[in-house]
C-alpha cells in the first residue's frame, strides 16, 4: 500500500489511553493512516524515518490567546509558535477590533491564512469591554452573524463583563447571549469571570459561560467544575495548590492549558505552551497527563474533533521529542510535513505591509502639552483626599489606597507628592475624552512612559513622575503613530514602534523580542517592579480587571462596576 510516510521505533502518545505505546505510524494524505506494529511489508512509504525510540506528541493546541499581546502579526506569531510544538491555536482578536471593529477581525483572520500554524478564530464578544470606555470599534450582534457567516470561527470570544451580566438583565452583553443562545445554540461560548463563587458564578453559568481562564484557586475550580465550567490553567495559575488539586483529583476531562497572553521576549526565549507543559512536569504532574492537557482536552473544548490526538483519520500534527521531562523538541511536522527541526537553520521570512493602509493611521491625537498633565480641581480646601492606583508585583489586579494631597492655584500638587500622575487620552478623535488619576506601589519611581497598547480600548495611556518626561514619552508614541516609550530626564531610553493599529510590529519576531527586553529593562531601571511589566502597565486601562483602573471616562471602580470620581467624599 502506497503512503506518503512511514515514521518507525516510536512511542505514539494514545490519547484514549493516555499512554504511550511502542510502534510506528503511517500518514498518507497530511493525515494518519495507521498506528501499530506493520511497517515496510505492509506500506511503500515515499518516505521512511527512523524514530530511534524518541516520542510522538501530538502537535499542541493552544484555545485562548491573543496575538496582540505578543506585538506581532499572525505570520510572525505563527513563525514563533510552530518552533514551540504549537500546530493549532483559537485566537481571539478583540485588541484590533477595538481599533477597528469588524475589520479588524477580518483582516486578522485574512492575515492568518498562509501561516504554517493553524488559526481558527473566536469572536471578540466584549468590544467594548464596559460601556465606561471610548474605543475605535465595537462588535455588535450584526457584526457577529456575519462572522459566523463568513468566516471559520470556533466560538464566541471571552465575556468579559461579568458584573453587569449578574446585575443588567438589558445590558448589551446580556442581549449578546441571548441571541447566541437562541439562534446558534451550539457555539462554545467562553469567559472571564475572575475570583466570582456560589450564585455570582451560577448565574453567569446559567447565562451560557461556561468556561474560566482567569486566576484560579482550589476553591475556585472546584466551584467551576461543579457548575459545569471547563478551566483554562494560565501559567500564573500553576500554584503548588492547583497542580496538586489537578494530579489528584479525577478532572483530566475538565481542564487544559492556555497561555491567553505571551509577551515577545517570553515567546522568543522560553517559548509557548510547551512553557506550561515542562512546567507542569516538573511540578509533579505526570508527562502524560500534561500532554493530555495540551493537546485532547483543548481539542474537544474547541470541538476539533480531527486533531488534538494520534489515530486514524486526525490531522498528522506532530512533535517528535527525546526526553519527556525537559521536553526537548526535535521536530515538529504539520499535516505530515517537516516544519521545524532542531538541528537546522529556523529562518523568518518577513512580510510587510500586511494591512490596509487605515491601520498604519489610527492614532487621531495632536502633540499634548505640558498643560495636559495639569490636574484641575474646583475644591474649597487647599487639601484633598484622594484615590490611588496601587500596583501590586505578582498580579495585573491593583487595589485602591487613599492619601492626602496640596492644592495649589486650583491644581492638584501632585509631582510634588510621592505619587505618580497615571494620565489616558481618548486616540481616534471621537470626543476628546482624558482622565487623571495617581498611582503608586510597584511601578516606576523616576521618568515616565507612554502606550497606546493600553488593553482593550488602546488608548494613550502615559504614567510619569514628572510632567515633562510625560510630555516627551506622550509626543513620541504619538508621531510613530502608536507604541511604548520610556523617557528619563528629557531623554528617550526605549521606544517600541507599534505601527499597526498601534498595538502591531512587523519587524521579525527578534527584533521586536530585543525591542521588548531593552523597554522591560528599561522600566526596572525606573523602579518598575513586576513580573510582567509590561502586561502590568497595559492592564492598568483594563476595566474588567479588579480593582481600581483608569478609563478616558475616569477612575474605574471594577468591582463595582461605575466610574468614581479622583477625590473622595466623606461618604467614600
Amino acid at each position: 500500500m502506497q503512503i506518503d510516510m512511514l515514521v518507525r521505533d516510536i512511542y505514539v502518545f494514545n490519547s484514549y489511553f493516555k499512554r504511550f505505546i511502542k510502534g510506528n505510524a503511517a500518514i498518507k494524505d497530511g493525515k494518519f493512516y495507521y498506528i501499530g506494529d506493520r511497517e515496510i511489508e505492509t506500506f511503500q512509504p515515499d518516505q521512511t524515518i527512523d524514530g530511534h525510540g524518541k516520542y510522538m506528541v501530538p502537535g499542541l493546541i493552544d484555545i485562548h490567546l491573543h496575538i496582540e499581546s505578543t506585538m506581532v502579526t499572525p505570520s510572525t506569531f505563527s513563525y514563533g509558535v510552530i518552533k514551540n510544538g504549537v500546530t493549532t491555536i483559537v485566537p481571539e482578536p478583540h485588541e484590533m477590533a477595538n481599533i477597528f471593529g469588524i475589520s479588524g477581525v477580518k483582516e486578522m483572520i485574512k492575515a492568518s491564512k498562509e501561516c504554517v500554524a493553524d488559526m481558527f478564530y473566536a469572536i471578540p464578544s466584549s468590544v467594548p469591554a464596559t460601556s465606561m470606555e471610548t474605543t475605535g470599534g465595537s462588535i455588535e450582534i450584526n457584526d457577529i452573524d456575519e462572522l459566523i457567516q463568513t468566516e471559520d470561527i470556533k466560538c464566541l470570544g471571552e465575556i468579559m463583563n461579568y458584573y453587569e451580566i449578574i446585575s443588567d438583565p438589558d445590558c448589551k452583553t446580556n442581549q449578546i447571549l441571548s441571541h447566541i443562545r437562541s439562534r446558534y445554540p451550539d457555539l462554545i461560548i467562553e469567559g472571564h469571570v475572575p475570583k466570582l463563587l456560589d450564585l455570582d458564578l451560577q448565574k453567569i453559568a446559567y447565562a451560557g459561560v461556561n468556561s474560566d481562564h482567569t486566576h484560579q484557586t482550589v476553591e475556585g475550580m472546584d466551584a467551576r467544575i461543579a457548575a459545569g465550567m471547563f478551566l483554562e490553567i494560565q501559567e500564573k495559575s500553576m500554584t503548588k495548590e492547583v497542580i496538586d488539586y489537578l494530579k489528584e483529583k479525577q478532572v483530566d476531562e475538565h481542564f487544559c492549558f492556555v497561555t491567553d497572553d505571551v509577551m515577545t521576549d517570553s515567546l522568543q526565549k522560553r517559548g509557548h505552551l510547551n512553557v506550561l507543559l515542562k512546567k507542569a512536569i516538573q511540578m509533579g504532574l505526570s508527562p502524560e497527563k500534561a500532554i493530555y492537557a495540551c493537546t485532547y482536552t483543548p481539542a474537544q473544548r474547541m470541538r476539533m474533533y480531527d486533531r488534538g490526538t494520534i489515530a486514524p483519520g486526525k490531522v498528522a500534527d506532530f512533535l517528535l521529542v527525546s526526553n519527556l521531562e525537559t521536553f526537548d523538541i526535535e521536530q515538529v511536522y504539520k499535516k505530515g510535513e517537516l516544519v521545524y527541526e532542531s538541528s537546522q537553520p529556523y529562518v523568518q521570512v518577513v512580510k510587510e505591509r500586511q494591512f490596509p493602509e487605515a491601520f498604519y493611521q489610527s492614532v487621531k491625537l495632536e502633540a499634548l502639552t505640558e498643560d495636559d498633565f495639569d490636574v484641575p480641581l474646583s475644591h474649597k480646601h487647599d487639601r484633598c483626599k484622594c484615590r490611588i492606583i496601587n500596583v501590586q508585583n505578582g498580579s495585573t489586579f491593583t487595589s485602591e489606597t487613599h492619601d492626602m494631597l496640596d492644592i495649589r492655584d486650583g491644581k492638584l500638587c501632585w509631582e510634588e507628592s510621592s505619587y505618580g500622575l497615571i494620565a489616558t487620552f481618548e486616540r481616534y478623535g471621537k470626543n476628546g475624552n482624558r482622565a487623571h488619576g495617581l498611582i503608586t506601589g510597584d511601578v516606576l519611581k523616576r521618568g515616565a512612559v507612554a502606550t497606546t497598547y493600553s488593553h482593550d480600548n488602546h488608548n494613550l495611556l502615559v504614567i510619569g513622575r514628572n510632567k515633562q518626561d510625560m510630555l516627551i514619552a506622550a509626543n513620541e508614541v504619538i508621531r510613530k503613530q502608536g507604541g511604548v516609550c520610556c523617557v528619563e530626564d528629557g531623554k528617550v531610553l526605549s521606544m517600541i514602534p507599534l505601527p499597526v493599529g498601534g498595538i502591531l510590529s512587523e519587524e521579525p519576531l527578534d527584533i521586536v523580542s530585543e525591542q521588548v527586553q531593552h523597554l522591560t529593562n528599561a522600566l526596572k531601571g525606573l523602579g518598575y517592579e513586576h513580573y510582567n511589566v509590561i502586561m502590568s502597565l497595559s492592564t492598568l486601562s483594563l476595566p474588567v480587571s479588579p480593582a481600581l483602573k483608569i478609563t478616558d471616562h475616569g477612575l474605574i471602580n471594577v468591582n463595582e462596576g461605575k466610574i468614581v470620581p479622583l477625590i473622595v467624599s466623606d461618604e467614600d
